[in-house]
């Protein structure tokens, strides 16, 4: 069996270690957050993980009702939302408000994404557009008030650098940009807006210039990763991603959205361990590995780090039946915890003073992290699929500890807090 050794002086100076993975979490669309169960797993994430807003898609599809025509006749009905957001304050959370996608009454083109086809074309009018937002931005200012509003984060529209989410250039997002900037700012100057919401870290630069050259406010800039976004395909195996297992991948792509976001705050509004939405690893132990290894190395670079997503409900291609599919979510379609749900478990209950540990492993991270309470000792033993790794002894000297000192182990594994294990051993059932 191999060994890592590590090294930490309790008594040394701390970095901060704000909980800024709790910050949001993500979530299927909008209509999806009116079912019971979705609101009795969102309200366990939040007693237990400490999320405090939650961003989904589709606020504006026709499903929502926000716009919609009839009888020749062009409806607002901002209901549903205000349901939503009743239930998010409810808890203690708030929204984090994704503008999509386009309602059929706006829509340029007949252009959808998932089976509930949501339609990605630019607006035929961008003053109509406009139009909706202002009404319903101020429509929330009066239900909620200002000062509650103000807490709340507007996010322009999801990964239009992609041709499944957006038919339009980048010039017509930018657009899209000004004229709901403009709009929300006109009921609030204090509201926070940004974007761009681009996947695989893209168009900040591009953002940044547009805003900057325009007089534009952008109060944030958003965008998404996964690891996966690397690969041509799932399946490779080169020298290329051997290099990438010896290093942090997600957070050498986080350090350069930091450095191009020229000082405004980054929120990355989607990451998991795949963008696979059929991947059997995220109900694995690897996934938890992967988590908590990945959020603990972004300390110092976001605001922000939303995991997608905390629950199996979830239908953009068809609403799965099989209690363990592979699925983003941290809890499976019955509000069984997956190994990822134990590690964000972990994660909240650490303190905020990260403590320097001297010693490297090519496969186990050591954090020690100190609270008023005590402090507890992260280790990850992590390796990409079809890298080497094996089984590892890990000693840690803990000095300046005080006398006398009481430990306790919990531990995500094969054997431990893998629930999927279970079902298999139970013949998988559906």
């Amino acid at each position: 069996m191999a060994t890592a050794n590590f090294r930490c002086d309790l008594s040394a100076v701390a970095t901060p270690l704000p909980h800024f993975w709790e910050h949001t979490v993500g979530s299927e669309r909008a209509v999806i957050a009116l079912r019971a169960d979705w609101q009795d797993q969102l309200r366990r994430c939040r007693q237990e993980l400490g999320f405090r807003h939650v961003r989904f898609h589709g606020l504006l599809c026709d499903d929502m009702g926000t716009l919609v025509t009839y009888a020749k006749r062009s409806i607002y009905s901002f209901f549903n939302t205000d349901r939503i957001w009743d239930y998010l304050l409810s808890l203690g959370m708030r929204p984090f408000v994704e503008l999509s996608y386009m309602p059929e009454v706006l829509a340029s083109g007949n252009s959808t994404v998932f089976h509930y086809k949501g339609n990605i074309t630019p607006p035929k009018s961008y003053e109509d557009w406009a139009t909706l937002i202002r009404k319903l931005v101020a429509h929330w200012v009066d239900q909620y008030g200002s000062e509650e509003v103000r807490l709340w984060f507007f996010e322009v529209w999801n990964e239009p650098n992609l041709k499944e989410f957006w038919t339009g250039s980048q010039a017509d997002y930018f657009k899209l940009y000004r004229h709901t900037v403009e709009a929300i700012k006109s009921v609030d100057a204090q509201l926070r807006v940004g974007g761009p919401a681009t996947a695989k870290n893209g168009w900040i630069t591009e953002f940044v210039d547009f805003c900057e050259k325009n007089g534009l406010p952008a109060d944030f800039v958003s965008t998404h990763h996964y690891p996966t976004d690397a690969l041509g395909t799932e399946e490779q195996d080169t020298e290329t991603q051997l290099a990438q297992s010896r290093r942090s991948l997600l957070r050498d792509w986080a350090r350069e959205t930091q450095r191009q976001a020229r000082g405004r705050p980054v929120y990355y509004t989607e990451w998991n361990s795949s963008s696979n939405p059929r991947d059997p690893r995220h109900d694995e132990p690897y996934a938890a590995a992967f988590a908590a290894k990945t959020v603990m190395e972004m300390n110092g670079l976001l605001e922000c780090y939303s995991f997608w997503t905390f629950s199996d409900i979830f239908e953009e291609n068809y609403f799965p039946s099989v209690p363990f599919h592979g699925g983003f979510g941290l809890l499976n379609l019955h509000g069984i915890p997956k190994p990822t749900y134990r590690a964000f478990e972990l994660l909240h209950r650490l303190g905020d003073e990260c403590l320097p540990v001297e010693g490297t492993h090519p496969t186990v991270d050591t954090w020690v992290v100190r609270s008023p309470t005590g402090v507890t000792v992260l280790l990850t033993n992590h390796a990409l699929p079809r890298h080497p790794i094996e089984t590892t002894h890990v000693h840690i000297q803990l000095g300046g500890a005080p006398r006398p000192l009481a430990a306790s182990a919990e531990r995500i594994d094969e054997e431990h807090a893998n629930a999927k294990r279970l079902w298999q051993e139970m013949g998988a059932p559906e």
